[in-house]
């Protein structure tokens, strides 16, 4: 899969630009502050519905415009299809595929897929585990678009539970009488149904990305490692599980927790943390409040890796990321956004080398020496809002 064009219309410091692509390698080269890296999270924005840089669309659309449009041609195989996002901060986003507009944003997930590599990949490993847990579901999504469907069920079902629950924080602070919290039950069940379902996605992949993880780690840093992934489940936590199992606990058959397992799972430990949440005004168990451990050998990475070591586990677990989309048949575009600069030139070339070979491997740099000459290609010069091939 690759892209064959892209235009941006309004969308950070572009007012319209278009800007043909296609397979191979793609670099953009520019000082800082021209453009570049918008190039490539328009990108990866038709990939995730989101930005590797915000958290909102609102700093996405160029100043003093209402809206922002990114458009790409998009071929597979012997398809090809146009898709478009239309931004619209404080409004509803709206979504073509080939021109028709009867479509959600979400339905578009799935047409462009990325693994993007970025400075802020460091917060993989030395980050929150808000950090981890977006990178798994992101992979998750890539994987099965309807998941994205899933976690906006699970997101609506955990905020109307949060709202119930400090509601009733309120009036045991303020000395009223206890709310009725019959319907918490209800909730409960909404949450560890929909919750279930997205730990059962996870663990399936934490399950298959562990190895290639650990094989990506030895490709980029030979001679280091070995690394490996350990999910962290709040409710395994609670109901007294260890870490065994991608999601927390050892299924009563071996192997990755089934979805009833995790169902009972989820509704146990919500029901021995109620008198806690009530208190807190807040949910204390399920997939939001759950962690992705990296480890080096024995040791968790966070807090025991060098700098270097850090770099190399993050850029392992996108290599990792990579080679699981495309044995799964659906080669994504790699993009690599100002991540040279940042490493040393035994990783630099390493992992050029690695990546070198892609259907489609978009670069952004603000010095072409910072390229490995392996990635030879098309170079575009990026300055003062425009983008022209060399």
């Amino acid at each position: 899969m690759h892209v064959t064009h892209l235009s941006l219309a309004d969308f950070r410091s572009y007012a319209r630009i278009e800007v043909p692509l296609g397979p191979g390698v793609g670099v953009f080269v520019g000082a800082n502050g021209q453009g570049k890296t918008n190039l490539v999270e328009a990108v990866g924005y038709l990939a995730t519905l989101g930005s590797h840089r915000v958290s909102s669309d609102a700093p996405l659309v160029r100043a003093g415009a209402e809206r922002a449009v990114i458009r790409a041609s998009v071929t597979q195989g012997e398809r090809s299809q146009l898709v478009e996002i239309e931004l619209n901060p404080g409004r509803a986003n709206r979504a073509r595929i080939n021109r028709s507009s009867q479509v959600r944003p979400r339905d578009v997930l799935g047409i462009v897929r990325t693994v993007l590599f970025a400075p802020e990949d460091l917060a993989l490993v030395k980050g929150d585990p808000g950090e981890r847990r977006r990178f798994l579901d992101e992979l998750v999504t890539a994987r099965s678009p309807r998941m994205a469907g899933v976690r906006s069920d699970y997101d609506r079902v955990l905020k109307q539970r949060n709202t119930l629950l400090k509601s009733a924080a309120m009036a045991r602070r303020h000395g009223g009488r206890g709310m009725d919290l019959s319907t918490l039950d209800v909730w409960d069940q909404h949450l560890a149904r929909v919750g279930a379902e997205v730990l059962a996605q996870r663990a399936d992949l934490v399950a298959v990305l562990g190895p290639l993880a650990d094989k990506a780690y030895g490709d980029v840093a030979p001679g280091g490692g070995p690394v490996s992934l350990e999910y962290r489940s709040s409710a395994a936590h609670e109901a007294g599980a260890g870490p065994a199992g991608a999601a927390g606990g050892e299924p009563s058959g071996g192997g990755t927790p089934v979805r009833e397992e995790l169902y009972e799972q989820l509704l146990a430990a919500l029901a021995s943390v109620r008198r806690q949440e009530v208190e807190r005004g807040v949910t204390l168990v399920g997939p939001h409040r759950d962690d992705l451990v990296l480890k080096l050998g024995e040791l968790p990475a966070k807090g025991y890796a060098s700098h270097g070591e850090s770099w190399s586990f993050a850029l392992a677990l996108r290599l990792a990321s990579y080679e699981l989309l495309r044995a799964e048949g659906n080669e994504p575009v790699l993009v690599l956004d100002d991540v040279f600069a940042e490493l040393d030139v035994r990783r630099r070339e390493r992992l050029a080398e690695l990546v070198a070979h892609g259907e489609q491997v978009l670069v952004t740099a603000a010095v072409d020496d910072d390229v490995p000459g392996v990635l030879s290609g098309t170079r575009f010069s990026v300055a003062d809002g425009t983008v022209e091939r060399l």
